[in-house]
């Protein structure tokens, strides 16, 4: 008999994660985000809840047939119960996103900017969609008709299908017309402003033609969402088969998995739902209907079709990631890295500093070894290049890359192969493990001695998002975090998860019995009387270990702050219990992705920086980094950062004991978005760099606009 689960202060993992979503959803609905913008955040909810489907429901759906006992242990709920109340949730937010994304595109066509149907275009137009549609749409299209010769179909998932009922000689029959890859997401009318039709649309309107002497009685768009939560570890690989061969065969695997989910655009008879819930094997409760477009990427190929002087109304002002004043540009870096720490707030700093840093260690007589680990990369990595470059040099350059980056698995495969061919040591990590840890390590002989640069990151070394997620960068010279980075590849390369390290927290065995030990010193000084508090700024909270810690340090009497933009299973202000906590999220122009872990109260905070969530997945089946920032000026720097984001009262919403989240209390003063603030501090500083006291009203007038542009005080 077990003992039963203490869901007091907890709430089901699933549910809160659609509650951020939903925040999300707030953002297409916030007046104060350009119009363009706002559509784009309704694309990025749809595709947050694509993945939500394909992994989380994807792998509770697996739990229910395997595992009928498993109870969730911040829930108490079963997975067939965790399934019922996702399911329960999902109509309220379908309704939401279509009457946002219909309010939304209403607006836009006052501005020119139209997704229309067929049924809209006037002749001219609709001649020049139809012969769009016959001459190069319909070509590549394969309609079929289900019946005893021709079986339904393998739906890819996420694929967009025209389904439709057909009658003929009074027999219905189901046809199908899968839209592939290879077309574009919309056709552009070549007149008039950004005038445009989704190909589904085009499709669907001329479906009728494609099934010859067959009535349609019924069409639609639709599409399957299957179960993407595969694990390379669970499946069986040959004795001879090397891992990134096994990965492709995974991969091909993953398309062809059990679907989780139809959605359909439209209101379909409920004999066509319960026909394709039969041929699906799927039940009627996980079908939902909708109005708007179910795949909704297109906005963002939009976004380089929009006018400049619809862009410029419509989008957020372009900002330039820059470069740090902590750093003087045009001079070598590893001289000025090796006399103190810089850290690198990506996208407020950009990240070619980093990037420079390892173009000169390639061709610097005095490296001798670049060792690093990677988990995601962009598709075009100037970083694969000075890796190469530097092997190409004589340099030891050891890649440890994790091919299993969910999603990214088939880019770090081939990017594996390009980083082989140029003389890189390439490692694939362990099994059962994956290395999701950032740390670069920069080994030099100077003068007869071994000197050491190590980079520790919040973030992939991905360029693209690099634009776009904030993360921070700490490239120091530091002799014992060095060794400690070189003990730790060491180690990598002799698949030794045990190792000690005198600074590093090291998953999965160092990084929570090191965080549990830095909260019960918080614990004891509250209970001595002393000066304490917690801050930790992550993506996901869901370690029941951490998440019991926690509330044992709010009912000794330690203020915790928590900044978790996703799922958080810790339910804050729970009289007695979590009381002492504050949980709020940001969302915002960039994608929070920051993991901050600091202990402690002014001069005295120890602060740390890593790539683990609080997540049980990150603390004990990943290899994962804290860093403790041990530079003094460093570690101000982001306790500056930690408190404007704190303070923040335009994006920031405080998570409720009911899972709900609220606007923070207003406060006194002005209005603090920290994400617009951050900018303008980035231009600022590197404004004070750059121009010359001469130029000084020059750069206050710059410093103006940006104000002006972000709506922010003159104060912030």
């Amino acid at each position: 008999m077990h003992d039963p689960i203490d869901t007091r202060y907890t709430q089901e993992r699933e549910l809160s994660w659609l509650q951020f979503d939903q925040r999300v959803l707030e953002e297409a609905r916030d007046e104060n985000v350009p119009l363009f913008e706002r559509l784009k955040f309704a694309s990025i909810f749809t595709s947050n809840l694509d993945e939500f489907f394909m992994i989380r429901v994807g792998s509770i759906h697996d739990l229910a047939l395997a595992r009928e006992n498993h109870v969730d242990s911040k829930s108490g709920l079963t997975p067939a119960q965790q399934l019922q109340a996702i399911c329960r949730m999902m109509p309220g937010l379908y309704k939401q996103r279509d009457k946002t994304v219909a309010q939304l595109e209403t607006r836009l066509r006052a501005c020119n900017i139209c997704s229309l149907t067929p049924d809209e275009l006037d002749g001219k137009e609709k001649k020049q969609a139809e012969h769009w549609f016959r001459d190069y749409v319909c070509p590549v299209l394969s309609p079929m008709v289900v019946d005893g010769h021709h079986p339904f179909p393998h739906l890819p998932s996420k694929s967009l299908n025209i389904v439709l009922i057909l009658r003929r000689e009074g027999e219905k029959r189901l046809g199908i017309i899968p839209i592939p890859k290879s077309l574009p997401l919309f056709y552009q009318l070549p007149e008039r402003g950004l005038r445009y039709l989704l190909t589904e649309q085009v499709v669907l309107a001329w479906a009728d033609a494609l099934f010859g002497s067959y009535q349609v009685e019924e069409k639609y768009v639709m599409s399957v969402t299957r179960n993407a939560d595969i694990s390379p570890e669970d499946e069986d690989y040959e004795e001879m088969e090397d891992f990134r061969t096994h990965m492709q065969k995974v991969l091909k695997k993953r398309a062809r998995l059990a679907p989780v989910r139809l959605e359909i655009q439209g209101r379909p008879s409920p004999a066509l739902v319960e026909h394709l819930c039969r041929q699906l094997n799927l039940p009627q409760e996980h079908v939902f209907c909708c109005k708007a477009p179910l795949a909704m990427g297109y906005v963002f190929a939009l976004e380089s079709k929009l006018p400049p002087e619809s862009a410029g109304a419509l989008c957020y002002p372009p900002f330039q990631p820059q470069w740090p004043a902590a750093l003087h540009q045009g001079e070598k870096l590893i001289p000025q890295i090796l006399k103190k720490d810089v850290l690198l707030f990506y996208p407020y700093h950009a990240m070619t500093p980093f990037l420079h840093l390892i173009r000169e260690a390639a061709n610097d007589p005095a490296v001798l070894a670049i060792k690093i680990t990677i988990y995601r990369l962009a598709s075009t990595a100037k970083l694969v290049e000075y890796l190469a470059a530097a092997a190409e040099n004589g340099k030891d350059v050891t890649v440890l890359m994790e091919l299993r980056a969910r999603f990214d698995e088939q880019n770090n495969i081939a990017w594996a192969q390009r980083l082989e061919e140029a003389g890189c040591t390439v490692l694939y990590g362990f099994e059962h493990y994956k290395v999701h840890s950032k740390i670069c390590l920069i080994t030099r002989r100077d003068k007869g001695r071994i000197q050491y640069i190590t980079q520790i990151g919040t973030g992939n070394y991905n360029e693209k998002t690099a634009r776009m997620y904030t993360d921070l960068c700490l490239m120091t010279a530091s002799q014992t975090l060095g060794r400690d980075a070189a003990s730790f590849f060491q180690n990598m390369s002799v698949s030794n998860l045990h190792g000690t390290y005198q600074h590093l927290l090291v998953a999965p065995y160092g990084l929570k019995p090191g965080l549990l030990e830095l909260m019960d010193g918080e614990i004891e000084k509250a209970r001595a009387g002393k000066p304490c508090g917690i801050f930790i700024k992550v993506n996901s909270v869901t370690d029941r270990e951490l998440i019991d810690k926690l509330a044992q340090a709010s009912q000794a009497g330690v203020p915790v702050t928590m900044n978790v933009r996703g799922i958080c299973c810790l339910r804050p202000g729970v009289p007695g219990l979590t009381d002492r906590i504050r949980v709020f999220s940001i969302v915002g122009r960039f994608l929070e992705h920051s993991r901050i872990y600091a202990f402690g109260t002014g001069e005295e905070t120890r602060v740390y920086i890593g790539s683990a969530d609080l997540m049980t997945r990150n603390t004990q089946r990943r290899v994962e980094i804290a860093c403790p920032v041990l530079d003094a000026a460093v570690t101000r720097q982001i306790l500056q950062y930690v408190a404007l984001f704190c303070r923040d009262t335009v994006k920031a919403r405080d998570l409720q004991a009911d899972g709900s989240y609220v606007l923070p209390p207003a406060g006194e003063g002005d209005a603090v978005d920290a994400q617009a603030a951050l900018m303008i501090q980035a231009v600022r500083l590197s404004d004070s760099v750059a121009v010359s006291g001469s130029s000084k009203s020059k750069k206050q007038k710059k410093s103006s606009l940006w104000q002006k542009l972000f709506r922010l005080p003159s104060r912030q």
